[in-house]
């Protein structure tokens, strides 16, 4: 039997064999936490999902190198704020690789034995004295504390108002093992196969081919699953780094119950990072679950859902708590999927607005109620099968607006 523990305090700390710290190098003004260094006291197998973006960051295209040839032997990851490091040609490839020989020279081992993540501004070059000052900083800093870990969190942030934390405790019959992720995005959210940026540890023992395998299948139904604008990010990486330090059979095929078990742990922890990304969208002001069944397939599914998702008129109405469900029925139209709108059924909440091609009963005083929460469930019924999928988003205000204007300045 599989048992989930949610542990509330953790962090990239918690799972044996990782140690963390964020400091400020001065990257961010007024002296803000903007590096975070987090080192495994083991060779990691590792496994990673890049931006489907062709326009890549000098971080991914090293990272990617990286991967390639050195899937069981990685020792730490640097992340920095303040900075993408994207379209800054050779010279931000070899600042990549300059920020993983500044850990490898702190902390022992080869550069291939590092990763580097980077975010912020497109278009400036790292400054490197500072970066290699706060590998520094951050190599005397690293402690195994959960705390360690939180102020690594807050080190990655941008635009975020707060850190995006999830850990949890897996055990089925025959073993156990921790799992625990950090994530940071705000805005240019809209992910192919990763997040903005996110990093997951866990002790449990893994094949490199599982790791990836693993982090593929839980991306599907939690990074790949959330949206705030539909930017997809010259940066995006979720990283997983897996120390082998727990009690438990090795995992050298994606098949049976420890399998099974540790997906399920990877996919709440990852849910959770998602999640919390739709919620701290820019300037939002409420997160919205889109979730759509009765399609012919998962993928249909999905793909209805991210067009409700994306619609700024959508939205837009859910930010003026206006229950203008044709905005809806509309964007499922132009999904690319054929849907049928005398079978289609659209819910607020609770509150069923549209049925079968025609509106149904709307109470737009109940509606309203509904709208005034923060948080905000949108259903969609197609009525074409059995599958289903669900979305997560936020609203567009005028303050995300305000950010993006005025982001580089």
């Amino acid at each position: 039997m599989i048992q989930l523990e949610d542990l509330p305090h953790g962090s990239v700390t918690t799972p044996r064999g990782f140690r963390a710290a964020g400091v400020a190098c001065g990257l961010k003004k007024n002296n803000a936490l903007d590096l975070a260094l987090v080192a495994a006291e083991v060779p990691c197998v590792a496994a990673a999902l890049f931006t489907t973006n062709r326009v890549q960051a000098a971080p991914v295209l090293y990272d990617k190198r990286v991967l390639a040839q050195n899937a069981s032997g990685l020792r730490g990851v640097v992340i920095n704020s303040g900075c993408a490091n994207a379209c800054t040609g050779e010279q931000g490839v070899r600042d990549a690789e300059a920020t993983a020989q500044g850990a490898a020279s702190r902390l022992g081992g080869q550069v291939g034995d590092y990763m580097v993540m980077s975010t912020g501004v497109i278009g400036q070059h790292l400054p490197m004295e500072k970066i290699l000052r706060g590998i520094e900083l951050a190599s005397g800093a690293l402690s195994a504390d959960e705390s360690a870990g939180h102020e690594a969190a807050r080190a990655i942030m941008t635009t975020d108002t707060r850190p995006k934390e999830a850990a949890v405790r897996v055990h089925w019959e025959g073993g156990s093992c921790l799992i625990a992720g950090m994530a940071k995005g705000s805005g240019m959210i809209h992910p192919q196969l990763a997040t903005m940026l996110c990093l997951i540890t866990t002790d449990a023992r893994l094949t490199p081919e599982v790791a990836q395998q693993a982090l593929h299948q839980a991306a599907e139904v939690s990074l790949n699953r959330v949206t705030v604008d539909g930017d997809t990010s010259t940066n995006d990486t979720a990283l997983l780094m897996a120390s082998g330090l727990a009690e438990m059979p090795l995992l050298a095929a994606p098949q049976g119950e420890a399998y099974e078990a540790f997906v399920q742990g990877l996919k709440a922890v990852m849910v959770a990072l998602a999640k919390a990304i739709a919620r701290d969208g820019e300037g939002a002001s409420h997160f919205i679950e889109i979730t759509v069944r009765g399609a012919p397939s998962e993928a249909e599914a999905k793909q209805v859902a991210k067009a409700i998702a994306h619609s700024p008129l959508v939205k837009t109405a859910i930010y003026g708590q206006d229950a203008n469900w044709g905005r809806i029925v509309c964007a499922a139209g132009y999904s690319g999927v054929p849907v049928e709108p005398e079978r289609m059924r659209v819910w607020l909440g609770d509150l069923e607005l549209f049925r079968e091609g025609r509106p149904y009963h709307v109470d737009e005083v109940r509606a309203k109620e509904i709208l005034a929460q923060p948080d905000v469930q949108i259903t969609l019924d197609l009525q074409m099968g059995q599958a289903e999928a669900t979305v997560w988003t936020c609203d567009l205000t005028h303050r995300y607006i305000d950010i993006n204007a005025h982001y580089r300045t």
